[in-house]
């Protein structure tokens, strides 16, 4: 079997599986080929990308440690960044965010605790709520 990129006289580009290149050129000379889109049967071969499959021995490099580090790095920066902005709720976490969706709490940017079945519960609600990457030291708790 060989598969051939195909496009019509319209420009459309389709696949077909032919069982040989003959079969393509016999089956095209009869007029049996046609775009599927539009029925065309003013049909060539297109251009292919070749497909070539990587070595099966091989793997795609790895990121190195440094950067890794370096990415989380960043992204603690910016989490740390975007929480300077944000007031730190603790337990009453999912009760603010719940008065604030609903329109009885002004909203504000806030973060704290939830637990699984809380954030769940927000999440069903359609409370807008998402985890932070990187755990939050409660302010009481930093040294």
């Amino acid at each position: 079997m060989i598969v051939f990129d195909l496009r019509c006289g319209h420009g459309h580009v389709f696949e077909a599986w032919f069982a040989s290149s003959n079969a393509y050129a016999d089956q095209r000379e009869t007029g049996q080929v046609e775009c599927p889109l539009c029925g065309d049967r003013r049909i060539e071969k297109a251009v292919m990308a070749p497909q070539i499959a990587a070595k099966g021995n091989s793997k795609p490099d790895a990121p190195s440690p440094q950067a890794i580090r370096a990415a989380l790095e960043q992204l603690a920066g910016q989490q740390a960044k975007m929480l300077e902005k944000s007031t730190w709720v603790g337990t009453a976490f999912a009760d603010q965010a719940r008065a604030m969706h609903e329109g009885t709490a002004p909203v504000a940017q806030i973060h704290g605790q939830a637990s699984l079945a809380e954030a769940k519960a927000l999440v069903e609600e359609g409370v807008p709520v998402a985890p932070l990457p990187f755990p939050v030291v409660p302010p009481k708790q930093v040294n």
